[in-house]
């Protein structure tokens, strides 16, 4: 073990300046036994590190590699397993659980006493010791000179320093002079304590010998002080000759500095006049403006404009330190002061004119739109307001009340003048919905010349209940789409509503649009942060609903932080606060008239809901019509549950035959008028759902319809409904429709194939009862050749048995057969032929089996049955020809 630790040492600790201190043989426990070596290691820099190193023997030759290292730091146990006991197993709990097994038990107390006295000596005892014998710890404290291997070399590992490179060639090359250093130590130190001793003398007589020529040196030196002396005396001369004329420098250098201080305050003075005259003097042109400028005409406002500018300018510029204690910076500030206030009163005074003259103006065009659907339009005002934006932008930046109190002033106008041309717009619209003036007069009760309504919207709302609901027997269900009349008629009123529909749409988005471009350019509401909006400070109010006297310091650093976006859009929603609740109205109105209108409106919504976002995602166009969609695909929803819930309650006739049930012949009509309308649509994705639902529904009432049917047989009523259903949705290809397709297919396949075995069921029944006794003996064991032998199948009764079936009544058989599956069948699918021929391909199957049992339990007895394949073709090909 010493060799081994003496390798360890020289090829893996020392080049990595570390001293092996203990070392221990072990393999992991319960694995295949793969020796390893544990090393307790000290580095020999300081601050010393503490490290526990696994060492193993390389596979590819016999030096050792180091594996892992662990920190004793990291060392939170050492588990000995058994202290009474001896036992080479030990654990150790670093970041998990070691389990070693030492190759005897001292190497294992040795090396567990080594970790002890490192954890005494550099962790302050942090590691904890279990089942390790106290005797075992406490000879490992250090006594005197009593330590163990592993003490001593710790408690010599502050004074130990190896050589270095140079020390070590010195000493060899020392042994190599003396040949008997090694076999004659003694002789060896005695020589060198002679050579010590040699040296030692010759050191003193050096230092004898240098005594002269340090006195030599001192006489040298007390001579240069002497010259340092002399040359003192010098300069002190010369000092006092320079004395006077620094005096005299002196007084013209004061002079100097005295006339340079003037002239900066002069040149400082002449700046600062300068500044204020270039800076804080207005003409007397922006004076007259501002006085008496007039704000009418363009030049006259172009110059208002300039004149405001300057005097912005003048009001703002950054006054030095003590500017504002002159008298004249004063004069011309409260100069300054009267004309802004003149100004803005004037400004203010000016816009309220024009946005009550402008009111007047648009107000006498009203009429000229209520009879058509469309919207009046405002550009003229805005073109006049936007003369006076720049105007309006200084304002917002000196006046703020004033500011504010216009955009009130103009957000309160419009809005009386938005909700009285809305509410007319959307009245027409209405009408337009419900019928031409003249119908609607007639069926609704609206009475003038002019075709206006006589009492509200929720009056309209109320008189179109009774026409809708004599409309909504037409056209709202998927149960009475099938009739063709009515059919025509939804199609034109339905083309109507999309019209005007998207009418309204189209007068609305510009008008929006426009109205908030207007907003932010002449309010500048479009760059920078700003404080409350004025709209809001009416608006807001308490818990209890009443109006506070004065908002909380935090409310008001709130709005003081909302961007002019946010203003914008309380401005828009204030101004048409009454588009939602029409937009609503007039979406409730069509939903009672039609319920598929809603499908319309849901694409024609989408649409503009689409092309708003991409304009701006955060306006209120967006806004508003995000809103509105939310109802409309409500609507939609409820429209498609409204058509399930009718389908669930379909009842059928039990005299007469079920056919192609309505809500099948609906289904597909929906789904025709549903591909037109979302033909490249936003929202296909709500169909696909919509289209799954009803879908299911079909399906599901088919089948519950199909079991309760008396007249017509249950493999009936799937067959038809689940071919037409195929053909559906084969015709329109509804990609999300596609597996339902394929499940039709089958159903309708299934169902064909059990009508066609429980109606033709056992034609030749003598024949059939004969031969499934002939296959029933060959199951039990019987061999086929040998079935004639049997008393009651042998071929005396096979010939009986054919002789009961000859072609006359096998044919008379399937012509009764026939005219049943037609009283079956309705004619609108033409299934009878396909099922005819189904009917033919089971009938030959079955004539094919027989004759496969004939030949092979009747071999060579000639025995044929009286008709052939060709001549049941034949029969087939005949009776489906005579009917």
């Amino acid at each position: 073990m010493t060799a081994i630790k003496h390798a360890l040492q020289r090829d893996i600790f020392t080049p990595n300046d570390e001293r092996l201190l203990s070392i221990v043989n072990v393999c992991k426990a319960g694995k295949k036994k793969k020796n390893c070596f544990l090393c307790a290691t000290v580095t020999t820099e300081r601050p010393v590190q503490v490290k526990v190193v696994k060492v193993k023997k390389s596979d590819k030759g016999d030096f050792y590699k180091r594996q892992v290292a662990w920190e004793l730091r990291d060392l939170a146990e050492v588990d000995a397993k058994d202290a009474s006991k001896e036992n080479p197993e030990f654990d150790l709990h670093f970041e998990k659980v070691y389990r070693w097994v030492a190759s005897s038990t001292a190497e294992k107390n040795s090396f567990i006493s080594c970790i002890w006295k490192l954890n005494q000596r550099y962790l302050r005892k942090k590691v904890e010791f279990v089942n390790v014998s106290s005797q075992l710890l406490e000879e490992s404290v250090p006594s005197g000179e009593s330590q163990s291997v592993a003490g001593g070399d710790e408690d010599a590992l502050d004074d130990y320093q190896e050589l270095n490179a140079r020390e070590e060639q010195d000493i060899e090359s020392m042994m190599e002079v003396c040949e008997y250093a090694i076999s004659n130590a003694e002789a060896f130190a005695e020589k060198l304590s002679r050579e010590l001793q040699v040296l030692d003398g010759a050191n003193i007589q050096s230092i004898m010998a240098s005594e002269k020529q340090v006195n030599i040196l001192m006489q040298l030196l007390d001579e240069a002080l002497g010259e340092v002396d002399t040359i003192e005396g010098k300069l002190s001369s010369y000092e006092e000759m320079l004395q006077s004329v620094k005096e005299q420098m002196d007084q013209i250098s004061q002079s100097n500095r005295l006339i340079q201080i003037s002239n900066t305050n002069n040149g400082k003075l002449l700046d600062e006049i300068q500044f204020l005259v270039n800076y804080m003097d207005l003409s007397k042109g922006h004076i007259r403006a501002l006085q008496d400028g007039d704000l009418t005409s363009p030049k006259g406002i172009e110059a208002c404009i300039n004149a405001s500018e300057a005097l912005l300018q003048c009001m703002n510029v950054a006054l030095r330190p003590g500017h504002d204690k002159l008298m004249a910076v004063k004069q011309q500030q409260h100069l300054f002061s009267e004309l802004r206030d003149t100004f803005a009163r004037r400004l203010t005074n000016h816009l309220n004119n024009v946005f009550v003259h402008q009111g007047h103006d648009q107000s006498s065009t009203l009429s000229q739109h209520t009879a058509e659907l469309t919207l009046p339009k405002h550009s003229p005002l805005h073109r006049d307001l936007l003369r006076y934006a720049k105007l309006m932008e200084w304002l917002k930046n000196t006046h703020r009340e004033k500011y504010e109190g216009l955009s009130r002033t103009y957000v309160d106008y419009m809005t009386r003048l938005y909700e009285r041309e809305i509410k007319d717009f959307f009245e027409v619209a209405k009408i337009k919905m419900a019928g031409t003036t003249k119908e609607a007069k007639g069926k609704f009760g609206l009475h003038g010349s002019s075709g206006k309504l006589t009492g509200s919207t929720s009056s309209l709302n109320k008189l179109t209940v009774q026409g809708s609901n004599s409309r909504r027997s037409q056209s709202s269900s998927l149960l009475d789409m099938g009739n063709m009349s009515a059919s025509d008629l939804d199609v034109a009123d339905r083309t109507k509503f999309d019209k005007i529909f998207e009418q309204v749409l189209s007068e609305l988005e510009p008008l929006c649009l426009a109205e908030q471009d207007f907003i932010s350019k002449f309010f500048k509401l479009q760059q920078h942060p700003t404080v409350t909006p004025p709209l809001a400070q009416p608006e807001m109010e308490d818990a209890d609903g009443a109006l506070p006297s004065r908002m909380p310091p935090q409310a008001e650093h709130r709005h003081s932080m909302s961007s002019e976006k946010d203003m914008v859009r309380l401005m828009m929603n204030k101004i048409f606060q009454s588009i939602e609740t029409e937009l609503n109205s007039l979406i409730a109105l069509g939903d009672k008239i039609d319920s598929f209108h809603s499908l319309y409106m849901l694409v024609k919504m989408s649409h503009h809901v689409w092309t708003a976002e991409n304009v701006d995602p955060a306006s209120y166009l967006s806004t508003t019509l995000g809103n509105v969609l939310v109802t409309v695909k409500r609507n939609f929803d409820k429209c498609i549950s409204g058509q399930i819930r009718q389908m669930e309650e379909v009842k059928i006739s039990k005299k007469s035959k079920v056919g192609i049930l309505s809500f099948v012949t609906g289904f597909e009509e929906f789904a025709e008028l549903a591909e037109t309308i979302f033909r490249n649509a936003e929202r296909r994705g709500d169909l696909d759902k919509a289209y799954v639902k009803l879908i299911r529904a079909v399906f599901m009432n088919v089948e519950k319809v199909a079991n309760e049917s008396q007249k017509t047989p249950r493999d009936v009523v799937m067959m038809e409904n689940f071919h037409h259903i195929f053909s559906t949705l084969s015709r329109l290809k509804i990609s999300c429709l596609e597996a339902e397709r394929r499940e039709a297919k089958h159903k309708y396949t299934d169902h064909l194939q059990s009508y066609v075995i429980n109606s033709l069921g056992q034609p030749l029944e003598k024949l059939n009862h004969f031969f499934e006794g002939v296959e029933a003996r060959v199951a039990q064991g019987v061999r086929e050749e040998e079935v004639s032998y049997q008393l009651a199948f042998n071929k005396q009764e096979l010939r009986k048995v054919i002789k009961e079936y000859p072609g006359k009544e096998v044919k008379k058989g399937l012509d009764n057969l026939y005219k049943k599956v037609d009283k079956h069948l309705c004619e609108e699918e033409s299934l009878l032929q396909v099922v005819w021929h189904s009917m033919q391909d089971e009938f030959i199957r079955q004539y094919k089996h027989f004759e496969g049992l004939i030949g092979r339990c009747y071999p060579g007895s000639g025995i044929t049955m009286e008709f052939t394949i060709q001549d049941m073709l034949e029969y087939f090909s005949s009776i489906a020809q005579s009917h």
